[in-house]
């Protein structure tokens, strides 16, 4: 057997095996050298895999260091419920009250999550979280108790930034790419539900692109997660089996106010670029096309050549704006920007939001059943507002303002809440209704308004000579009312 093994070895053209023993001996040789020459091959295959059996340890082990307890405070003045009774005689003999105060003030308290960025304590964690707050505490894992200060929030994204100064090195989060999570994969949430500290919870990736949940005009596209949410985990991190931040906890979806399987983070790709905003300028500067973006339906897919209903529709596009020096016009329908597909205009709105200003992007457009390609430089969506703003003076007679800080405790506001009116138009429809300089509009016709950008929009919904319910706050008292006011017809 030795002298056939020898002859196959050395043997180049042909194999000479004597008998049918020595032919399974060889073949049997062969697999033993090929098992022992893949073995370091599939051995290190194997040691990059995750290994289950120990993975959420991992995860947790390496990240709660970087989770930390918020405390918020946030003190308000509001007015006095009574105050209208005042001077009522009958109020006055039963509850004897010689001198009504007109504003209470009062102290909310609540508790989060956030997660240490970098070595120099910025934390991100949500708007819903730390806006607002005149106060904010911050516990990390180590019992070390730190004050915080608010570097920037974006309601529109519900994401925030806050920022410690500790003496020695913190430790931080690494971010991973969320655009490749797949549903079904493994993720790890850790915060402090209903303040218990330094809670880990696991589940999978439920659903992806997940939108209008909480505010329908907001730049959210969600990870919808089984990992087991509750009221104080908001901005704590959704993780990979990599122990990497895929995600910010943010909302649930209950009927008993508790955890029922079905929870939402904020992905990571966006809470970054907000984050890196925020810290860089105070805000986030937003990138603007200059067009009005809708949803293609099959029957509208069909009308323009499309085969399928995905693509953002352009239904409008702004004079002088990026998109119309581009050459793009109206019934184009965009299905790719900047290489990446557009399912739907949620998804184009959120990448333009997201792209720098100034930047020159490509997209691919179907026109009238042909593919084109566009270049267009990006607007400034802030410095866009504006613009839109004063163009709608006339609607209302009056031109507004975001609300201040100041304003925002005096009158016990959510940060961002309402616009503030700066001019009147003496034949306006405003000042005809009664409203005064510094009033400030929360809603109109029950939609709520968010800084100008909610204002200019949902104006510019409305319908000529439409009439409207406006929730209005008086500057001078702080109560709020009702009023229907009709909106000029000219645009």
């Amino acid at each position: 057997m030795k002298n056939s093994y020898h002859r196959y070895l050395s043997s180049t053209n042909t194999v000479s095996i004597p008998n049918r023993t020595d032919f399974f001996k060889v073949i049997f040789i062969w697999i033993f050298c090929l098992v022992v020459l893949s073995a370091p091959a599939q051995a290190e295959e194997l040691s990059s895999q995750v290994n289950l059996s120990t993975a959420v340890a991992q995860v947790a082990k390496q990240n709660i260091p970087a989770v930390v307890h918020i405390e918020v405070t946030e003190r308000q003045e509001i007015s006095n419920p009574l105050l209208p009774f005042e001077n009522d005689p009958f109020f006055r003999y039963f509850f004897n009250v010689p001198q009504m105060p007109r504003k209470f003030k009062r102290e909310l308290k609540g508790l989060g999550t956030g997660m240490i960025m970098d070595s120099q304590g910025h934390i991100l964690t949500n708007n819903h979280v730390a806006g607002g707050a005149t106060e904010i505490q911050v516990l990390l894992a180590n019992g070390d108790r730190y004050s915080a200060k608010l570097v920037g929030t974006d309601p529109k994204t519900d994401l925030a930034v806050i920022q410690i100064s500790a003496k020695g090195p913190l430790p931080h989060v690494n971010f991973g790419d969320s655009d490749k999570m797949e549903v079904g994969d493994w993720v790890v949430a850790i915060g402090h539900p209903r303040g218990l500290d330094q809670t880990v919870t696991q589940g999978i990736i439920s659903a992806k692109h997940r939108r209008g949940i909480m505010d329908p005009s907001s730049y959210q596209d969600f990870l919808q997660t089984d990992a087991a949410i509750n009221p104080g985990n908001s901005g704590g991190p959704l993780l990979n089996l990599q122990r990497q931040v895929i995600g910010v906890n943010a909302a649930i979806v209950s009927q008993s106010g508790g955890f029922e399987g079905i929870g939402f983070a904020i992905p990571s790709n966006i809470a970054v670029y907000i984050a890196r905003q925020l810290i860089t300028h105070g805000k986030v500067e937003r990138g603007w096309l200059g067009v009005s973006i809708q949803n293609l339906t099959p029957d509208l897919a069909k009308s323009f050549g499309l085969e399928t209903p995905k693509g953002a529709l352009i239904a409008d596009v702004v004079k002088g704006g990026p998109a119309e020096k581009a050459g793009i016009k109206r019934g184009d329908v965009v299905i790719s920007y900047q290489g990446k597909d557009i399912p739907d205009a949620s998804t184009l709105r959120n990448q333009m939001a997201t792209s720098p200003v100034g930047k020159a992007v490509g997209m691919t457009l179907r026109r009238n059943g042909k593919r084109l390609q566009a270049i267009v430089k990006i607007g400034n969506l802030e410095d866009a507002i504006k613009m839109r703003t004063s163009a709608i003076k006339a609607r209302l007679g009056a031109d507004v303002r975001a609300i201040t800080s100041k304003e925002v405790e005096e009158y016990g506001l959510k940060s961002k809440q309402g616009v503030a009116i700066i001019w009147l138009d003496p034949d306006g429809p405003l000042i005809s209704a009664g409203f005064e300089v510094n009033d400030v509009i929360l809603e109109i016709n029950g939609q709520a308004i968010e800084g100008l950008e909610d204002f200019v929009d949902i104006l510019n919904a409305l319908r000529p000579r439409q009439r409207v319910t406006i929730l209005a706050l008086d500057h001078r008292s702080g109560r709020t009312g009702y009023v229907q006011v009709t909106v000029d017809s000219n645009a």
